[in-house]
């Protein structure tokens, strides 16, 4: 099933390679995190559900605001996880929780679960990396939103940090 909605993705980001190399590596990371937090099978399947969906409103959110702007992301991006997992057969719970997951990737306050935590994490080691930012701002990162210990761990490896 991951490996249909890997494809999936695959074609909704056709011709944006970036895009696409955007997911897989949020995806790899946050399945690594999620491994070493001792997670259980169930809940490692939604981590990798909403790592390959996360970032499905940005094509949108350009299209019909000329920006992918983390809000507009989160506010188109919801929907269409929800239409793109349902189409899949995934099961309603869990597109209930991809899709606010989806809708909340942006929004550091509040996270109220360990998927939502994993999430985040790996997107932003992607993200710091994509963006060709200083190591000192992975380091205010990880002092204000890691909270896992394998993300924490992985980001001051990956960075340098202390």
């Amino acid at each position: 099933m991951l490996n249909r909605l890997f494809e999936k993705m695959c074609a909704w980001d056709a011709g944006d390679p970036h895009r696409i190399h955007h997911f897989t590596k949020v995806h790899a990371f946050a399945k690594y995190i999620a491994e070493e937090e001792g997670v259980d099978s169930d809940m490692l399947f939604l981590i990798e559900t909403a790592a390959y969906v996360h970032d499905i409103g940005i094509k949108l959110a350009k299209e019909k605001y000329g920006t992918s702007a983390g809000s507009y992301q989160e506010k188109e991006g919801a929907p269409a996880a929800r239409a793109m997992l349902s189409e899949l057969g995934f099961e309603e719970a869990l597109i209930d929780r991809v899709s606010y997951l989806v809708g909340h990737h942006h929004t550091y306050t509040d996270i109220d679960g360990i998927d939502y935590q994993i999430l985040v994490e790996a997107d932003f080691l992607v993200n710091i990396h994509e963006h060709g930012d200083a190591p000192e701002t992975m380091a205010k990162t990880v002092e204000k939103i890691f909270r896992t210990e394998a993300g924490t761990r992985l980001a001051k490896t990956m960075y340098g940090l202390q």
